[in-house]
């Protein structure tokens, strides 16, 4: 009878190398996944400071019109006061409504990478049933 191990079969040895080799694999690309979706995230939390410079402008503009209301509007339909009022409010909900729009897409919960950790939990599910 021959002892020799049959060809084809792997050492216990060679098969953990390869298993160190493979999870050492799977931990590279899901690191680039979060990588990337980290960034994805980043870039809509740029275009969020993008309405929140706008918001802000809108604001400002808003200070703006009431100044320049008041010099205006001296004289019109209405007594000039309320008149800038009416413009400022108008201008001042706007840029806030932006504001609190960017406010929301800031939240820490927006930011996480979602679809990593669900990929990195299913890895970890597939390695335990294994």
């Amino acid at each position: 009878m021959d002892m020799s191990p049959r060809e084809g079969t792997r050492s216990i040895a060679d098969l953990l190398s390869a298993l160190t080799g493979d999870v050492a694999t799977l931990v590279r690309k899901e690191s680039e996944l979060v990588r990337t979706e980290v960034g994805e995230k980043l870039g809509h939390a740029g275009k969020a400071g993008g309405k929140l410079a706008v918001g802000g402008s809108l604001l400002l503009g808003a200070f703006l019109v009431l100044l320049q209301a008041a010099v205006i509007l001296l004289s019109k339909v209405m007594d000039p006061f309320w008149a800038s009022v009416i413009v400022g409010v108008a201008a001042g909900v706007g840029g806030l409504l932006l504001v609190k729009a960017a406010v929301a897409m800031l939240k820490p919960e927006n930011l996480m990478p979602t679809r990593a950790g669900r990929q990195i939990k299913q890895d970890a599910e597939l390695v335990r049933s294994s």
